[in-house]
């Protein structure tokens, strides 16, 4: 998705009941999902959704990265979602397949590497698109994250889109709670190109297991515009926009744009102008209002980060690590866009979450809760994280003292 880039004085009756329905609180928040509102909806507690399952920790977009992601808790998973040369659908987080499968490694392949423009920039690699589901089953998942566990590279397949809905909805219906899915499509105005669009597919598989609909476990997401204002027309399913961005300037916390993440690759083929940014004003609100439910903006845009600046201007590396990185920066919140957004009804996810130190803002003080207090707080509707069990755990205990 992103780029790679008490009080005092309480009568004691009062208090052991206080304290029992704080119990029952965190428990019911332990659960997984939420009886006082419907999934999902802006009420609730805030979702946790398991970015390309638990990724953090087992190779992305694999059943045993969605499958962990659940079993620590997770609300929801999410599968990017790539066509392949036979128009499946499969758990790639891009079409080009390089750096999160083994395909390099595979000499039968080998003549399928190439370089091609994908959203207008090279790309050289192995792509969906040029594999079979057949041949896509051959190879096996890694961890694309270098400092990160690399011991279970080789061991799982490429799932298709249909056995990650079959996974959610079995292990919701075995731990007996709502497990939801959250697919993004990846490049669709790419993949049109290709003769291989996307959304016929996924509504498809929606309507086998009779979740196109309103209040399904379901959110689509996307960075384009195009294809969720042609998909409002085809479906009740909760439809979210994506909003990018390609860095911020730690002198001034400044969202940066260059391409491919300055605009929605839809703008760029129309010819608009503008930047993602544009879509988080009152106005680009208003208009994502008339074919989305809500928004998900790149976390900097809520929290951006700010480093202490040397006298000639330049980020100090605060931690005297040697390298100059969030974990140098001060973490600056805005909550102008989270009301704006809900002011218009749309809810508000964002993403990623991540608890290494090196992704961590100074102001966390290497504590990935004090990032999620922070964004709860803040009043998004859900989180996207690498790193689910952490993420759910700060959750309840935030909902439970909210509640």
């Amino acid at each position: 998705m992103d780029p790679i880039r008490s009080n005092a004085g309480t009568p004691r009756v009062a208090t052991v009941l206080a304290t029992t329905l704080l119990g029952a609180a965190a428990l019911l928040a332990g659960c997984g999902g939420s009886d006082e509102a419907p999934f999902g909806s802006a009420e609730a507690r805030p979702l946790v959704i398991g970015h390309r399952g638990a990724s953090g920790t087992v190779p992305e977009h694999t059943l045993e990265s969605y499958r962990r992601a659940i079993e620590m808790g997770a609300d929801v998973i999410e599968p990017d979602l790539v066509s392949t040369k036979d128009g499946v659908l499969i758990a790639r987080h891009e079409p080009n397949m390089i750096a999160t499968t083994d395909v390099a490694d595979r000499p039968e392949f080998a003549t399928r590497r190439k370089t091609i423009k994908v959203d207008g920039v090279d790309d050289t690699g192995f792509f969906a698109s040029d594999f079979t589901l057949a041949e896509i089953k051959t190879l096996r998942a890694k961890q694309a994250f270098a400092d990160r566990d690399q011991t279970q590279n080789g061991k799982y397949q490429i799932p298709t889109f249909d056995e990650v809905i079959a996974l959610a909805q079995e292990r919701g219906n075995a731990l007996g709670r709502t497990i939801g899915i959250y697919p993004e499509t990846k490049h669709p105005t790419w993949h049109v190109e290709q003769g291989l669009p996307l959304e016929d597919k996924l509504l498809a598989s929606l309507d086998k297991v009779g979740w196109n609909r309103a209040d399904a476990p379901v959110f689509i997401q996307s960075f384009e515009t195009a294809n969720l204002k042609a998909l409002r027309q085809r479906t009740k399913v909760r439809l979210v926009q994506l909003v990018d961005a390609d860095d911020v300037n730690p002198r001034t916390g400044a969202i940066t744009y260059a391409a491919p993440f300055d605009r929605p690759y839809d703008w760029t083929k129309a010819g608009r102008t503008g930047f993602f940014g544009d879509l988080l004003t009152p106005a680009g609100l208003d208009e994502v209002k008339t074919y989305a439910d809500g928004i998900g903006p790149w976390k900097r845009y809520l929290v951006t980060v700010k480093a202490t600046l040397n006298a000639a201007g330049n980020p100090v590396d605060a931690n005297g690590d040697g390298a100059i990185n969030e974990a140098d920066f001060a973490a600056v919140a805005d909550d102008t866009i989270v009301r704006n957004a809900k002011a218009r009804g749309l809810i508000v996810h964002t993403w990623t979450f991540r608890s290494e130190p090196r992704r961590l803002a100074a102001t966390y003080a290497n504590d990935p809760a004090k990032e999620y207090e922070q964004f709860f707080t803040l009043g998004v509707n859900g989180v996207f994280s690498d790193f689910p069990d952490a993420a759910v755990a700060q959750r309840n205990a935030w909902w439970a003292r909210r509640n």
